[in-house]
Parts: C-alpha cells; structure tokens; sequence
C-alpha cells in the first residue's frame, strides 16, 4: 500500500470526518490504510486567505507536507477546500505528488456532464480564485455564483460551523432556501458542498437539493491512492 500524509486541523471536523471515512472505506476493502496526519492552525490558515497571501500560505502549508514526507509519506492531501487557491504554488514545490480535491471535482462534472453548478462554502471559495482553478478541469461547465446577499449569508453561516463544529437550524435552513433559489432562479443543477466542514450538516442524501459532496470525491481519491502499490 500507499502511504498517504494528511495536513490536517485546517477544519478540525473535517478532518475528522475525512479519518472517519477513510478508515470505514478501507475496511470494506479489507485494508488497513497507512495514513500520517499533521496539525495546521486553521486561525493561521484564515489569516493569510483574508489577507489574500497566497504565497506564505503555500509557504506555510509546504511545510506540513515536507514534515509528511519526512515521515515516509509517498503522497499527501489537504482535507480543506479554500487552502486550495494556492495548490498550483505546493504542487510547484511540494515533495510529494498532492492529490487535488479540485481535479476530482472536476472529473465529476465531466462524468456527470452537468452545465451549471454553484458552491457553497468559505467566502473567499466562492467569491476566490478557485474559480479559476476549476474551469481548467471542468472548462464546459458554468460555475453561477450566489448573489451578495447570499454569499454573505453562506459565508457567515460556514463560519459559525467552522467555529462550533455544530449545525444551527436557521443556518441550515437559509443554505436550503438558497439552494432552492438558484436552482429556480439560474438553473443551477447541482450544488457543491465546496466546504469540507459542511459535513457536519450535510451529505448528499439529507442536503435536500441536488448536490456533490466534494469531501466524498476526494476520500475516494484519497482510498484509491492508499490502496495502490
């Protein structure tokens, strides 16, 4: 097997949920997986994104992934999606092959042929560069964005979920209610659930609108690297 190095604590209940599932897919498979973890500080992670320094968060997480390498990591993966605005600086640099939760989202849309699709997340993943970064793996599809006031609300309400690792029932609500909104309003097929954390609230069966769970996409990404020679 594959030893696979996790940066985590950039989303603590994400990368729970991402350990969680990893360790139950290889054991449906019948094997132990090989996993090393490392611990970000989310709080540092946010503050470079805010203050739109890519360069020293790519810095500062090559870091975590050199320290995997050391610890006989063969490929690594952050289980986060706003870190990846700068994956194009870590896979420049990284020692290890990364395994790019952008480049799965970008094989689903392919495979499902959808045309329109929007995010919710962090507010910096909706409004950011990552946008850019998807439509080189996923050029025929249409990424719509939420209206201002929508973003404004996702954003806060992914925050408070970042902040308590609880779901809030009026936040849930709204996300629905948005959800509803785009698919009327702008012919949105689907949704990403492009925020790791929005596990803790949402999948794809209880979402409630049509979505794709980005974290499945990249766990399953993930499983198959553990399991190949």
């Amino acid at each position: 097997m594959s030893s696979v190095g996790i940066v985590g604590g950039l989303g603590v209940g994400a990368t729970v949920d991402y350990y969680e599932r990893i360790t139950a897919a290889c054991k449906a498979r019948g094997v132990v997986p090989d996993l090393v973890f490392v611990h970000a500080d989310v709080d540092k992670g946010q503050g470079f994104v805010r203050e739109r320094r890519l360069d020293a968060l790519a810095d500062y997480l090559l870091g975590f992934v050199e320290r995997l390498a050391r610890a006989g990591a063969t490929a690594a993966a952050l289980p986060a999606v706003t870190p990846h605005i700068c994956i194009d600086r870590i896979v420049a640099r990284s020692p290890l092959p990364m395994i790019d939760i952008v480049a799965t989202i970008g094989a689903e849309l392919r495979t499902r042929r959808l045309r329109r699709v929007a995010l919710f997340g962090t507010t910096f993943t909706m409004e950011g560069s990552l946008w850019g970064q998807l439509a080189k793996h996923a050029p025929d599809v249409e990424i719509v964005k939420p209206r201002p006031d929508e973003i404004a609300f996702i954003g806060k309400a992914y925050q408070r979920l970042l902040d308590t690792q609880q779901g809030d029932d009026a936040d849930t609500a709204g996300l629905r209610r948005i959800a509803a909104d785009l698919q009327r309003r702008d012919g949105v097929e689907s949704i990403l659930l492009a925020g790791t954390d929005l596990a803790v609230i949402f999948n794809e069966e209880n979402a409630g609108f049509p979505a794709i769970d980005v974290a499945r996409l990249h766990i399953a990404a993930i499983v198959e690297r553990l399991i190949s020679p």
